[in-house]
């Protein structure tokens, strides 16, 4: 952590309006309820003004709208996007730690593996034979490259990152703790003596500037490559399936499942725990809603939600009429007693 920023630097740092203490020193970035005199805070919505009226923080990052509220921290620097600009302060308060380029006494270097210029390999990594790695590609503690994988440029891989054979992994990468790119797809044909395992041997190809969150898993291709575009950001627990192609700038979130074969288009959004079936399309610039299962393609730029997936409007006009139909049943009980005729 830095030794901090005034509330001036801070306002110039964004391009910001500043009211109050210009001399206020921010150490760190806390949330309106728990930061303190040595925090600076933002408030993004008007929803969180209760917060804002209670919060303790040296200043606040907020939009001219709420410029005027009372009560709140006096000192508050008024920019037009309060999300965008406590990223550029926390890159500054917080700056990235040193990465000493260097190669564990404990790594294992595979025959004929390429190091570009300046990398860091930590304890227990093994590069396999074939490997390259570009210029300044850091891997830390545990990962494994499987035979002839490649990382490009600046990419880091976390602790525990697996790489099965083949796999390509493009310019500032980054790959959280357990990921698994390139293992097996889930592919049998069944006969009368079990399942018999369909070979894979197409490759994990993961485009520039993708982030994989800790614990998902992409499977190479059977006969195919499955193949993740720039730009796009992958949650935690994600499952990928053999053949998948994903676009670029894409947005995978936690505990998404895609079946084999699946093709995301550009700038798709797929919330958490959405299911995709296999051999679907979803086309560019859907946005599919939590827990939503997909069981046909979906046209690009729509928006749907439910089990199965519709047009997200509809399905909350149904999820509307189903809790009216409690009450509507027990009318038409009530109707029917009514009409019956009297025993006797």
């Amino acid at each position: 952590m830095s030794d901090g920023l005034t509330a001036a630097e801070i306002a110039a740092l964004v391009g910001g309006t500043l009211v109050g203490d210009g001399a206020a020193r921010l150490v760190a970035v806390a949330p309106l309820d728990r930061a303190g005199p040595d925090d600076l805070a933002f408030l993004a919505a008007g929803r969180y003004l209760p917060y804002f009226h209670a919060s303790r923080a040296g200043a606040v990052l907020l939009t001219a709208e709420h410029r005027d509220a009372r009560p709140g921290p006096a000192t508050r620097i008024l920019v037009d996007d309060p999300h965008r600009a406590v990223l550029a302060v926390v890159q500054q308060l917080y700056p990235a730690r040193e990465r000493i380029p260097a190669v564990h006494p404990s790594a294992v270097v595979g025959r004929g593996a390429v190091l570009g210029r300046d990398v860091a390999i930590g304890p227990g990594v093994v590069v396999g034979p074939g490997a390259r790695l570009g210029d300044r590609v850091e891997l830390m503690a545990g990962v494994v490259l499987g035979d002839g994988v490649v990382i490009g440029n600046d990419a880091l891989l976390y602790p525990h990152v697996v790489c099965y054979a083949g796999t390509r992994v493009g310019e500032r990468v980054i790959l959280h703790a357990g990921v698994v790119l390139g293992s097996d797809g889930f592919g049998y044909v069944p006969s009368g003596a079990g399942h018999q395992k369909i070979p894979h041997v197409g490759r994990c190809i993961i485009g520039d500037d993708v982030e994989i969150g800790a614990n998902t898993t992409i499977d190479r291709g059977s006969v195919d490559d499955t193949v993740v575009g720039p730009g796009t950001k992958i949650d935690n627990l994600v499952q990928v399936g053999h053949n998948c192609r994903i676009g670029a700038r894409c947005l995978l979130m936690a505990q998404v499942g895609l079946a084999g074969s699946t093709h995301v288009e550009d700038d798709a959004i797929l919330a958490g725990q959405v299911g995709v079936a296999g051999h679907l399309t979803i086309g560019r610039g859907a946005r599919v809603a939590a827990q939503t299962g997909v069981m046909g393609d979906v046209a690009p730029g729509a928006v749907i939600f439910g089990y199965p997936g519709r047009d997200r409007r509809e399905t909350l006009r149904a999820i509307a009429a189903s809790y009216r139909l409690a009450a509507i049943v027990g009318d038409l009980e009530e109707m029917v007693k009514r009409g019956k005729p009297a025993k006797g």
